[in-house]
């Protein structure tokens, strides 16, 4: 499949899943949520590779990548991605991955040394200018919120959201790891989604929050789509990106992802942006376009990893 189909795919998804996480909130612990979630996950993609008739088993030297992956991207960043929407609209919370053009070179050259592009800097400081515009005017609500005695309760969404794309974009650069040991995506991802699954079950249990029986059909619908499209055939798409064109360009789905998600949020949420806001996501679309034009980077570590990290919801 075409590497452009392959980034509409996941985008589309995206853009759709930050809504769907509301239709969770509520009734269920979010953390438990999350659970649920990665638990049906992982189950699909195990029940695929033994289809495929792949044994499920992977030595120590992968599961050691695969767990740390598993902290990252389907751990932290999801556990403070659902926490961050009980107090921010989703659509600025997935705007907030935006970031990852960003925190993501960032990651690569602090493990593996990867220069850093001056247009990589460039694009990333247009994506935070964009996402600067779009929280303006609720920032200043905020402010003034606080001065009168608020709780803070967008500033701690603010500040989970920041948390989720920084842990994604540490997610996405692990990936060329667990690429260099297997190459068999579909099996390393779902154990990915094991240990991650696994990890906030222990959070869950360790702080006392309960496993609710969801009942409601838009919470099961919700986590239906957020199972299967949002977690089996997005990061399938993503990840395989991923290894083509690289984690800092694969990473700019996390910049088309809010503009869909503000649309919807706009239609189903009664989000309404002003001019500023709108003004925000052109920012945002132009720094997409302008680092997809960027040259590859000079290899700066070995043929392999420069496969997976050339240069981040």
């Amino acid at each position: 499949m075409p590497s452009y189909v392959l980034f509409t795919i996941a985008s589309l998804i995206w853009g759709s899943t930050f809504f769907a996480i509301t239709l969770e909130l509520g009734e269920v612990p979010p953390a438990v949520s999350v659970v649920y979630r990665f638990a049906l996950a992982s189950l699909t993609l195990f029940a695929v590779c033994l289809l495929r008739g792949d044994r499920l088993r992977l030595p120590w030297r992968v599961q050691r990548w695969t767990l740390l992956q598993g902290f990252f991207t389907f751990c932290v960043s999801y556990v403070c991605t659902y926490n961050a929407e009980q107090y921010v609209v989703s659509a600025l919370v997935a705007v907030l991955f935006a970031l990852m053009v960003f925190w993501t070179p960032i990651c690569a050259r602090i493990a593996f040394g990867t220069p850093i592009p001056r247009r990589t800097w460039g694009a990333g400081a247009a994506a935070i200018a964009g996402v600067s515009l779009l929280f303006w005017h609720a920032i200043g609500t905020e402010l003034r919120h606080l001065g009168q005695g608020g709780q803070g309760h967008f500033t701690l969404g603010l500040v989970l959201g920041i948390a989720a794309s920084i842990a994604s974009s540490a997610g996405s650069i692990v990936v060329g790891k667990v690429r260099e040991e297997s190459n068999n995506l579909v099996l390393t991802t779902g154990w990915s989604m094991f240990w991650g699954t696994c990890m906030v079950a222990a959070w869950c249990l360790a702080t006392g929050q309960a496993f609710i029986i969801p009942r409601t059909a838009s919470y099961v619908l919700g986590l239906l789509h957020l199972s299967i499209f949002g977690s089996v055939v997005a990061f399938i798409c993503y990840f395989t990106l991923i290894n083509r064109i690289g984690s800092n360009k694969a990473v700019y789905i996390g910049v088309i992802t809010p503009v869909i998600s503000v649309l919807l949020s706009i239609k189903l949420e009664h989000y309404r942006p002003g001019l500023t806001e709108w003004l925000g996501m052109a920012v945002c679309l132009g720094s997409v376009a302008w680092a997809l034009r960027a040259p590859a980077a000079k290899p700066a570590v070995s043929v392999n990893l420069n496969d997976c990290i050339e240069t981040t919801p």
